[in-house]
């Protein structure tokens, strides 16, 4: 078949952005994906667009622009449309060390460009007045917000659709294609098909470590599984995201084992999200009654009137996780014609923006609007020599 400039791997939100981006650039694109739009970890995630839970560096300024990308999205397609909500969130503190330690963060996040403000138990209880009185303290980000995940790709992809895009869902990439220099110059797929680009964007979530080896240019994105509580619906009785500041220890660990803290969140139906778990288990999908009960628990240490609140579902997916914490992003020069848009681990939705819009950069010869090279695929083979 003909031919487009870009094709993406991948009809996940991560994908869904690049989609959406390079249209905007003036490219053609073609988006495949083995299932359904955002069928994948974008349909297990909670939306989350955070500045909050990042350390000074490139991860941060990748999601900065993202936060500001994700104002501009929202206006162009409605807000009302992807339910994107700026409500800001809240870190809290539970003893005056943990405290200490999160004003040492929010210094060095002020510093480069992230809006937050330190509280003091007082000014916690009047942003959240039904958390717990145990707490000591917290932080206050303002530039924190929320989008229904699927509802966003959905519409990043019809945008895309009306500049010009197709999408093709059911459509499993099964080997690439390549010229006679080795370069990739499109893909073979099941049902039985071929697929020509300049280039072709891994956004395969957490399967595109498999998409990566595929192509000969491995990068070592692994499942990391979590699991999510809904309530039932409830008036606005969780005003912001709210989380432990021991979340930003279990997002940046490397320990493969179990690890939970506390998140708690609203929606605009009512219900309230409650994670997050982290543990590497490969693709299991087993339920985990006690990880459901230790996240309840945990939950209700943070707001106590959730104990007489019913639970409605469950739900668990896996995050793409990388080693070093870090996504994989722009070309690969292995596999000339290749770039890799995934890894980003718990963040692909808040990420997602800034994802697309330096990769469409990329594409188009521009210069990123941030550095890249922290975010390299073959970063992982230079450590190893």
């Amino acid at each position: 078949m003909a031919g487009t400039d870009v094709l993406v791997i991948g009809a996940g939100v991560v994908g869904a952005a690049c989609a959406y981006a390079c249209t905007a650039a003036g490219l053609t694109v073609t988006v495949v994906d083995r299932g359904a739009i955002a069928g994948g970890t974008t349909s297990a995630g909670e939306g989350n667009i955070l500045v909050s839970d990042k350390e000074p560096g490139p991860e941060l300024d990748l999601a900065l622009l993202s936060s500001r990308l994700w104002q501009d999205i929202s206006a162009d397609l409605d807000a009302r449309c992807l339910e994107y909500e700026s409500k800001g969130g809240v870190v809290v503190a539970g003893s005056a060390a943990t405290a200490t330690g999160l004003r040492a963060l929010t210094a060095g996040q002020r510093a480069v460009g992230v809006d937050a403000v330190d509280l003091d138990q007082d000014e916690l209880f009047q942003l959240e007045p039904n958390i717990s009185r145990d707490v000591v303290g917290g932080a206050l980000y303002r530039q924190d917000a929320q989008v229904h995940p699927m509802l966003a790709t959905v519409h990043l992809l019809r945008r895309a659709r009306q500049a010009g895009a197709v999408v093709r869902t059911g459509t499993t990439v099964v080997a690439f294609l390549r010229d006679r220099q080795g370069a990739v110059i499109g893909v073979k797929t099941d049902p039985a098909d071929e697929f020509y680009a300049r280039w072709v964007i891994n956004a395969a979530g957490t399967w595109a470590g498999q998409v990566a080896e595929l192509a000969g240019a491995p990068v070592p994105v692994l499942p990391r599984r979590g699991f999510v509580l809904v309530t039932e619906p409830l008036p606005r009785v969780v005003r912001h995201k709210v989380y432990t500041a021991e979340y930003l220890a279990n997002v940046a660990s490397d320990d493969a084992g179990l690890e939970t803290s506390v998140v708690v969140e609203g929606t605009k139906s009512g219900t309230v999200l409650i994670g997050a778990s982290r543990e590497r288990v490969g693709f299991d999908r087993t339920f985990s009654l006690p990880v459901l009960r230790r996240l309840a628990t945990q939950a209700i240490g943070v707001f106590p009137f959730l104990e007489k609140v019913s639970l409605l579902r469950s739900y668990l997916g896996f995050r793409p996780y990388c080693p070093d914490h870090l996504p994989v992003i722009g070309p690969d020069p292995r596999v000339p014609g290749l770039v890799h848009a995934c890894g980003h681990e718990g963040a692909g939705i808040g990420l997602a923006a800034a994802t697309g819009h330096v990769i469409a950069q990329l594409l188009t010869d521009q210069r990123p609007a941030v550095d890249l090279t922290p975010l390299r695929p073959h970063r992982f083979e230079e450590a190893a020599r």
